[in-house]
């Protein structure tokens, strides 16, 4: 039987005779005498094989190759003081091995290598293909593990601090608007109607409340059918909690303790306290994004006001369209950006575009104040309005002003755009801060121009503000998300729970007293039986633990992920099914292959 695993060695196990299993990751012949470096998940153990000092072990260890697995028995000896190796926790000892036993062979060629002493760069397609082979390696070792760490963490916290506890909701539910599209499925035995996975618990959670269980949790799985990005999956994992009898500011409270918790007991990192906080208002009026990273500076700076009734009309046209004109203010902007990455075909130019501008002004600010820009913009702003500009954004000789000017989703999408790539470029982002803030008060819905109606910003199941009850389409929210260094990890409201407000939210976006009734007639009548006030949050558990792990991408953060097109390349799913199984749920395809062309 395992005595012990590979990475738990330690000088008090010197003179102990241990049973070892693992893969080999290293085998080195130095003069006869050979080294082999066992892995399992903990980590590395040195093995010495010696043909005057174990015989019995030396014809094994001479056949053994990188990936075999492994049983070795054997005694622990302390290194010797040449071969000490500091950057291993195991680095102080060694073990020599009476008997080595091989478990299974490797009888292929390996598409990479494994061992943790290989700094190779691997495709990541061929990484997913071959994903229980990554998992092997070192990094991705690492985010498992911290993964676990982090679900134990949050599990202690709340059941043993806090007194919550957790139930499993369905993942066989009804397909309900909740924003994004659902992943559906057929049902055999109930013809012509189908499931729909959940996008999250939401409603359940919310009965849970009104089932009494008023400190709610669970580890849940959570499916949506939607464009991926490097920190989307189609399938997700999510912290979520809901809590009954609680205001605002103790949910915030309490998820600052939580969060507090969790860096404590993964980074050892005391956070300060409180967490900063901006309104939704000003976070986009500052930074132009409700998840804003505040590593560093580069405010954005609206002038509409300064410039509304400038000659210049791609300033004075946007503000009397309702739109804005705003500028990010880059200090020694002179120094780094061109005037060929600005104009036409400039990447600042295209990643100006790709946010939906039609193109971008600027100010350079030379020696004694002078302004440099095009012609345009000098003739037809006053000395007053230029001056403003300079009071207004601070500026100093070598700042660069980039201007948008459109509608105001428009400037906020391209400046927060701008903002993060000459932030990473002029290296203005300390890698090593966390900032944790809470973002408030988010509208309760925003016009959805496309189809000519209100949607929920976050749920149609948030409450607003009581003041704000009056009048629902200007609504603010009583919600809350809190962002992780440019990140949300989570959000949560503050949830309606009487029913005639609920069927009022309903019809802000649209749904007739029929489709509510059709729809969320359960949810209805649930809060006629006396519910109790309650709010809640999730957190994007696989987002949360790629940030912790330092990834980019949050594929490295989860065992077996999918790739950007929603395919997993190791088991090749989703995949084609038989005729028959499709008769037998009363469905058929309607998609037709692209021929191929000769």
């Amino acid at each position: 039987m395992r005595t012990h695993y590979c990475g738990d060695l330690r000088a008090t196990d010197i003179d102990q005779t241990v049973t070892l299993f693992g893969w080999v990751d290293r085998r080195r012949d130095h003069g006869g005498v050979i080294f082999i470096d066992l892995r399992d998940r903990t980590g590395l153990a040195q093995i010495v094989s010696d043909p005057e000092r174990t015989p019995d072990s030396y014809p094994m260890a001479e056949d053994v190759r990188n990936e075999y697995v492994v049983k070795i028995v054997g005694r622990v000896y302390q290194r010797p003081p040449a071969s000490l190796n500091p950057k291993l926790p195991t680095g102080e000892v060694e073990i020599y091995a009476d008997t080595i036993e091989v478990l299974n062979t490797v009888r292929k060629q390996l598409p990479f290598q494994v061992s943790l002493a290989d700094n190779e760069t691997v495709r990541e397609d061929l990484r997913l293909k071959y994903r229980y082979l990554d998992l092997r390696r070192e990094r991705m070792n690492h985010n498992i593990r911290l993964r676990h760490a982090v679900v134990k963490a949050i599990r202690r916290f709340l059941e043993d601090q806090q007194g919550f506890i957790e139930v499993e909701t369905p993942v066989l539910t009804r397909s309900t608007p909740e924003g994004a599209r659902d992943y559906i499925l057929p049902s055999r035995v109930n013809p012509g109607q189908w499931f729909a996975l959940p996008q999250s618990p939401q409603l359940f959670k919310q009965l849970l409340m009104v089932s009494g269980f008023d400190r709610y949790y669970q580890i849940a799985r959570c499916f949506r059918d939607e464009d991926l990005r490097a920190d989307r999956q189609p399938e997700f994992t999510q912290l979520d909690m809901e809590m009954s009898f609680m205001s605002q500011e103790e949910i915030i409270q309490l998820n600052e303790d939580l969060v507090c918790h969790i860096f404590k007991e993964i980074k050892g990192i005391d956070l300060p306290r409180p967490f900063p906080r901006l309104t939704y208002a000003e976070a986009m009026d500052r930074y132009g994004s409700d998840r804003p990273d505040t590593r560093y500076g580069l405010e954005l700076v609206d002038v509409s006001d300064v410039v509304q009734d400038s000659k210049f009309k791609v300033f004075s046209g946007a503000v009397k369209s309702g739109g804005i004109v705003k500028i990010l203010p880059i200090p020694n902007g002179n120094d780094h950006i061109s005037n060929v990455r600005i104009k036409p075909g400039g990447d600042l130019f295209n990643e100006a575009t790709d946010a939906g501008a039609k193109g971008l002004a600027y100010i350079r600010v030379r020696d004694d104040m002078v302004i440099d820009t095009i012609g345009a913009i000098k003739d037809n702003l006053t000395n007053e309005q230029k001056q403003e500009i300079l009071n207004r954004t601070g500026a100093q000789p070598g700042h660069l002003l980039l201007f948008a000017a459109a509608d105001t989703t428009t400037v906020n999408k391209t400046l927060d755009r701008l903002r993060q790539v000459v932030a990473k470029e002029l290296e203005l982002v300390d890698t090593d801060a966390i900032n944790l803030l809470w973002v408030t008060e988010f509208p309760m819905f925003e016009w959805n121009a496309d189809e000519k109606r209100y949607e929920a910003l976050h749920h149609p199941f948030t409450a607003p503000y009581p003041d704000d009850q009056a009048d629902l389409p200007t609504a603010r929210a009583q919600a809350y998300d809190i962002v992780f260094n440019g990140f949300e990890i989570g959000g949560g409201s503050l949830r309606i729970y009487q029913s005639e407000l609920q069927t009022k939210a309903f019809e802000t976006i649209g749904l007739s007293d029929e489709e509510a009734q059709e729809k969320f007639g359960f949810l209805l009548e649930a809060f006629e039986y006396g519910t109790p006030p309650h709010g809640g949050i999730a957190y994007g558990l696989d987002r949360l633990v790629m940030l912790l792990a330092g990834e980019e991408s949050i594929r490295d953060a989860i065992a077996f992920p999918k790739t950007q097109q929603a395919r997993c390349l190791l088991t090749q799913a989703p995949s084609t099914v038989d005729n028959a199984q499709l008769q037998e749920l009363h469905v058929a395809s309607t998609h037709k292959p692209k021929k191929q062309e000769d």
